[in-house]
């Protein structure tokens, strides 16, 4: 059984949602303070995480931060936080998804859903792909490579990872400016390639030999980008 984490003070929203998922089949855990969540996280060790951001103790990106220190569980923030600026902020902090309320239940389920066969274990193994000395690792979650002569992991931001992640998965095939935008940023982002070249740029300065003539993050012009492999 899926154990949900549901972290909201507002008791009606949590009495209403855990009531419809354990309608549902699933297992639901509350908190209602972040300090709370990141205990019941600790302890309880879900398997997703509905967040709202606007929780007293301690802030939802605070949350974030602080479950991302040990944990890839899915987060799903709900939040009455309509501005852009607070999405780009829960997505870079680590979070998976963002709805924001009002929402439909249905819609909710479908993320959920959606969220749980993301992070489900399946037949296949997440693939591993050698970018010359570079190893990236999805199962592990990692990125490794030789600095100064030593093996070690080289950090990316929860955002260059989800744009390196989506690139690994589709290795070879284009991915398109607007299924990256969306993706990762939501479909109010769909025009905002700025937010794209940034990160990949960023991508190529910790991956690529020669970030200015890359070999492995290539840009389709006006159509999006493509992870070339060395043996594709």
């Amino acid at each position: 059984m899926v154990r949900i984490l549901i972290a909201d003070d507002d008791p009606q929203i949590l009495r209403a949602l855990r009531i419809t998922l354990t309608a549902k089949g699933y297992e639901v855990v509350v908190a209602t303070d972040g300090r709370q969540t990141i205990a019941a996280a600790i302890e309880r060790r879900p398997d997703l995480l509905l967040l709202d951001l606007g929780m007293p103790e301690l802030d939802g990106i605070d949350v974030i931060h602080a479950i991302r220190g040990w944990s890839q569980m899915p987060i799903l923030v709900v939040s009455g936080r309509p501005d852009a600026a607070d999405k780009v902020a829960a997505l870079d902090a680590g979070a998976d998804d963002y709805v924001t309320k009002p929402f439909s239940i249905e819609e909710l389920l479908a993320r959920i859903r959606a969220a749980s066969r993301r992070s489900a274990p399946h037949g296949d193994a997440d693939p591993t792909v050698h970018l010359g000395d570079i190893t990236v690792d999805l199962a592990a979650r990692s990125v490794t490579g030789t600095v100064d002569g030593s093996r070690r992991q080289i950090r990316l931001t929860p955002t260059e990872w989800q744009v390196l992640e989506v690139l690994v998965r589709n290795a070879g095939k284009l991915v398109s400016r607007r299924t990256l935008l969306t993706g990762i940023w939501g479909s109010e982002h769909v025009e905002d390639t700025g937010y794209l070249r940034l990160y990949i740029s960023q991508l190529r300065r910790k991956l690529e030999p020669n970030p200015s003539r890359p070999r492995y993050l290539i840009t389709e012009p006006g159509m999006g980008y493509r992870l070339d492999l060395p043996d594709a």
